[in-house]
């Protein structure tokens, strides 16, 4: 029975790395996700009824408990999944992951409990490489889990950005007392100050929640893909404690990507994580620079944006978060296709950190079934704006600012953009004239050559549509 379960997290384990590989191209991202699930269902089933204690040599047990687990777990996220919009695919994944962070805490607790128990039955000493794996799952597992709540909170509207002076030595105070704490558990755990190891995961908790609190709004795309990472270690610290080897794999894999992520990221803004995290992007404290006094912008008539679109060679639509507010994905491939249709070439330019989560425009466009040979990444886009008559910009604002590249004291100088203003024309569609999630001015719009289109997203093209079709 043994040789068959390593044999089942072996395939489990291989599966998650296909899996991870055919997700990075939408065409095969749903087979691959596919893929890992049947992994991770075969290395579950495969512990359930093939797991033994070696030295009891008892099964798990408790099949009416581990069931009913994964039944109301099943049923719960078929449901959350499939009535989720893609507006808040963001918070869902938000939220999921602080899932998987509390229960890699949830491990190291009950793993805990159950040495205390042991040392107070008189049991002998408890290996320190087991105690690190417990607390650093309980630690990581805890500031993950809280995170992701108030990253999901934020993403949802209900909680505000919340800054206050002194607060980053407050976050390097608590880290220093949990590690204190759980060094000293560690050379002097006895059953009298097992109690400490309860302080930790406490203050772990204070401290995912002070940890995201100030970040700002524009910069939770980087935090997710960290605190993923932070679910990932803290899962493979259970792998270790286990020695679970498919529980290991999928944890450092999940480890990795994220921080890979994270790193490309950070670099698409052109921005240090220590940035990221202490420079509140996007939040409550806000750079005093990007709101300068703009001149005057001026509107366009549908008939008009019609006209000059239809008889282009060249049409680069740049989506941003409107598009998804708006669900119009769907008539913004209905536009493609008519504007292809009067012989118009039309690609998509996608920034990395469009929308609210890594890839959320890819997601956006692949659920209306845009070929994904028309979506290109920033650097390709911007080396073919200079031969594109219009841009049309989607409920996109800081990711096409100029300032960014113009404005030295603008809190976003330096972040590459995609600079649309290379076009021979720019048609920006935007609800009103607000600032983007970053909170300031966009220089774009008071260009010459820029026009603004004002209304709903979906609304704005199902009319831009039937222009285009009377031209």
């Amino acid at each position: 029975m043994e040789n068959i379960l390593t044999i089942c997290y072996l395939i489990g384990s291989v599966t998650f790395i296909l899996g991870l590989k055919m997700l990075s191209h939408p065409a095969s991202a749903r087979k691959g996700n596919l893929i890992a699930a049947a992994g991770m269902t075969i290395a579950i089933l495969g512990t359930i009824f093939l797991y033994e204690d070696k030295e009891e040599g008892k099964k798990l047990g408790n099949y009416i408990w581990i069931f009913s687990g994964l039944i109301i777990g099943t049923i719960v996220g078929t449901l959350i999944a499939k009535k989720v919009k893609m507006t808040a695919m963001p918070q869902m994944v938000s939220l999921f992951n602080g899932m998987g962070g509390a229960c890699a805490a949830l491990i190291s607790i009950i793993e805990f409990q159950h040495i205390a128990h042991n040392i107070e039955n008189g049991g002998g000493a408890v290996h320190h490489g087991l105690l690190i794996s417990i607390f650093l799952g309980a630690i990581i597992g805890s500031v993950s889990f809280a995170g992701s709540m108030i990253a999901w909170g934020k993403l949802n509207g209900n909680i505000k950005d919340y800054a206050y002076g002194g607060q980053q030595v407050v976050n390097v105070g608590l880290m220093a007392v949990i590690l204190g704490i759980a060094a000293y558990l560690l050379f002097t755990l006895s059953p009298e100050n097992a109690y400490w190891f309860y302080i930790i995961f406490a203050v772990s908790l204070l401290y995912g929640v002070l940890f995201v609190m100030p970040i700002g709004g524009a910069d939770m795309p980087v935090v997710i893909s960290l605190l993923n990472s932070f679910t990932g270690v803290a899962a493979a610290c259970g792998g270790f404690l286990y020695d679970n080897k498919v529980m290991l794999t999928g944890g450092i894999l999940v480890g990795a990507a994220g921080t890979l992520l994270t790193i490309l990221m950070c670099n698409a803004m052109n921005r240090s994580l220590k940035n990221v995290l202490l420079g509140s992007f996007g939040g409550a404290t806000k750079a005093s620079g990007g709101n300068k006094e703009q001149g005057n912008y001026k509107e366009i008539s549908l008939s008009d944006a019609a006209t000059v679109m239809a008889y282009s060679n060249k049409v680069m639509i740049v989506p941003g978060y409107g598009l998804a507010v708006a669900q119009a994905q769907h008539t913004c491939h209905e536009l493609e296709k008519l504007l292809e249709e009067k012989g118009v070439e039309v690609k998509y330019a996608i920034h990395p950190v469009a929308g609210r989560m890594p890839g959320h425009m890819n997601v956006l466009l692949a659920e209306a079934d845009v070929s994904y040979d028309k979506l290109l990444e920033m650097e390709e886009a911007n080396d073919e704006f200079k031969n594109t008559d219009v841009v049309l910009i989607l409920g996109a604002n800081d990711v096409v600012n100029p300032a960014a590249k113009n404005d030295p004291s603008s809190p976003i100088y330096g972040m590459p953009i995609l600079e649309v203003e290379q076009a021979k024309t720019v048609i920006v569609n935007k609800r009103s004239m607000k600032p983007g999630y970053a909170g300031i001015e966009n220089d774009l719009f008071f260009q010459p050559k820029t026009s603004m289109l004002f209304g709903d997203a979906k609304a704005a093209l199902q009319k831009l549509v039937a222009e285009i079709k009377n031209v």
